[in-house]
Formats: C-alpha cells, sequence, structure tokens
C-alpha cells in the first residue's frame, strides 16, 4: 500500500486541464423553455429509432436523459409514439429490415416534423456503408434536417443538434 502511494505522489496529476466555457454556447432555460411553447404549444416531443446500430449512441442518448444533462428540465422529452413526436431521432445505418419501420414512423408523425441523425453511421453509413444488409445512411431514405457527428457523439454534441434543429421553427 505504501508503495502505491508513494508512486502516486511522484507521479502527480496527469490529466489536461478541463475546458473554458464557451459563453456564445450557453442558453437560458427559461428563455428556451418559453420558444419551445411558443413554437409548439407543448414540450418538444422525440421519438427515437434505432435503424440498427451498435446501440453505442444509444447509451449517450440515455447519458443525455441524465440529470446532469437535465433535457427533461428544458422542456424537452422522449416519446413512445411518432404520433406524438415533433422530431425523429435516428441511430445507425438503415438496415433493410428496418427500412419500411423507419419510413412509417417518418409518415405518421404530425408536421412540422425534424429529423437528427445521431452518428457517423446514420450520416455516412459508418462502417457498415451500403450492402446486402445496409442501406446506408438515414438520409438514403428520408429527409434529414441535422448531423450530429462522431462515434458515439457526446450527450453535449446531441444536445446542440437538438437545439440546431429546433432553430428551424422557433419563432425569434
Amino acid at each position: 500500500m505504501y508503495q502505491i502511494l508513494k508512486q502516486i505522489i511522484k507521479t502527480g496529476i496527469k490529466t489536461e486541464p478541463a475546458p473554458q466555457a464557451n459563453e456564445a454556447m450557453r442558453i437560458q432555460p427559461q428563455l428556451l423553455q418559453q420558444k419551445i411553447l411558443d413554437t409548439f404549444g407543448h414540450a418538444l416531443n422525440i421519438r427515437l429509432v434505432d435503424a440498427g446500430s451498435c446501440n453505442g449512441c444509444e447509451m449517450e442518448i440515455n447519458a443525455v436523459n441524465n440529470a446532469y444533462y437535465n433535457l427533461e428540465g428544458l422542456g424537452i422529452k422522449f416519446v413512445a409514439s411518432p404520433r406524438h413526436a415533433d422530431m425523429l431521432m435516428v441511430t445507425g445505418p438503415v438496415s433493410r429490415h428496418m427500412e419500411v419501420a423507419l419510413r412509417r414512423t417518418f409518415d405518421a408523425m404530425p408536421d412540422p416534423r425534424l429529423v437528427v441523425a445521431i452518428g457517423d453511421c446514420a450520416y455516412d453509413g459508418g462502417i457498415f456503408g451500403e450492402g446486402y444488409a445496409s442501406c446506408g445512411k438515414v438520409s438514403n431514405i428520408i429527409p434529414v434536417d441535422v448531423v450530429v457527428k462522431g462515434c458515439p457523439p457526446t450527450p453535449v454534441a446531441m444536445m446542440q443538434g437538438i437545439l440546431a434543429a429546433m432553430s428551424h421553427f422557433i419563432k425569434e
């Protein structure tokens, strides 16, 4: 035990410094909530569709839902039915078996509707590409408004993608 403590003291802290806060990216929750209510009349409802991903993006989406990021506190929540959704969030390359289901989900959503492609696989097919079992990127099947790149993208990047997609409809 003594040797380990001695090694820790000798080595010191080897992490990088915390990034500086970017004031331009800071949002005011009350202002955002009011803009969402003015635009949609209710909370922004998101329907998530896994079109064939490895579940890396889904784990990060679960992180977005935790208390640290407080997505629901901003007036944004996930719903089970596309008929209640304002935004469709799609992860993974679209497998051939999910092609029809993705189109039906998109068609079931009321207008105005937004589509956010999450991750590199949704953006360009990722390591799966296009083939006999994969249709490739999401935009091959349905129109995409915003793409969030990364493998998997960070929760902050996903929140930025959601806000970027919302900027198409938020009234100034």
